[in-house]
């Protein structure tokens, strides 16, 4: 797409099942906003296809005929099939089943949501490879799409776009654990994007700092032109740039510490408490704290 037009821009999101994420809930939660999930599932998951036409008396299904991960008896031919040759996996291929959707039940996050769970479809995408690193046996990778339409070569950028996701996570990683993005305890959304904004502006001035910096790599680490320094060897060397670098503010001024709140007096200004627990749902439960007359 162009830059300046005006076509709806589509943003993927990748996210694991495998580490408590549920795939279906953001796309619930996202499906006014142009935003499509992509995630990975476990490779003992079951999931319906939708209900077959009607044919039968009785209360009608809202589920189809079971998809089981482990089980190939229950896999209907896929939608689309894809190969590609790759240099670091051989050759990759991909099988495709649109219009599949996981059997949600009131519990967790669907515990308050009123009514009967939805119905949320999707495709799901088997990857195969030939070997990975240091693994000549791999497991198939399971990904679901919450677009239920999905064809032809665009199951091919999905895949690929999820193994990508390695490269974001090393960045929250250095934005978490090094800039210290998850660190101070932020009491309110607004103070947490002023935060945020200053992580990001810290990251950048690394990424800006590459020809300045010296490679302080550690021994097991390989030596890298300065062009390609990551921000976590270029903060290594920052104390040598920060020394050669003028600064705007004048000289600091030895002082004390500040008094701080008089001891005994009362906080104004509580922390607010959020409470932190699952709760289930149930069709009856019964009434605490009542006895019935003898």
């Amino acid at each position: 797409m162009r830059p300046g037009s005006t076509a709806t821009r589509t943003r993927t999101s990748c996210w694991s099942s495998t580490e408590g994420y549920d795939l279906p809930r953001p796309a619930f939660t996202l499906v006014d906003l142009p935003v499509v999930v992509l995630g990975r599932m476990r490779g003992d998951r079951v999931l319906c296809f939708p209900v077959p036409p009607p044919g039968r008396t009785g209360r009608p299904p809202r589920h189809g005929a079971q998809f089981r991960f482990a089980d190939p008896t229950t896999r209907p031919p896929p939608a689309t099939t894809t190969t590609t040759v790759t240099d670091r996996y051989g050759t990759a291929v991909t099988d495709a089943w649109n219009r599949l959707h996981p059997r949600l039940t009131h519990r967790g996050v669907w515990a308050e949501h009123p009514g009967p769970p939805p119905i949320i479809e999707g495709t799901v995408i088997r990857l195969t490879v030939e070997h990975l690193p240091g693994d000549r046996h791999p497991a198939p990778v399971w990904l679901w799409y919450s677009d239920p339409t999905v064809r032809g070569d665009h199951v091919d950028r999905l895949w690929q776009m999820f193994l990508r996701r390695f490269d974001l996570e090393h960045t929250v990683r250095l934005l978490k654990h090094t800039l210290g993005w998850c660190a101070p305890k932020i009491r309110n959304p607004e103070a947490a994007d002023r935060w945020t904004w200053i992580v990001i502006v810290a990251h950048t001035q690394l990424r800006l700092a590459r020809p300045l910096a010296e490679d302080l790599r550690r021994p097991w680490e390989r030596p890298r032109p300065p062009q390609r320094l990551t921000p976590a060897r270029v903060r290594r060397g920052f104390p040598r740039i920060h020394q050669t670098m003028p600064t705007p503010a004048g000289a600091p001024r030895p002082s004390r510490t500040g008094p701080g709140r008089p001891p005994g007096s009362k906080n104004t200004r509580p922390a607010p408490h959020h409470h932190v627990g699952k709760r289930v749902r149930t069709d009856a439960q019964e009434p605490t704290g009542v006895s019935q007359a003898g």
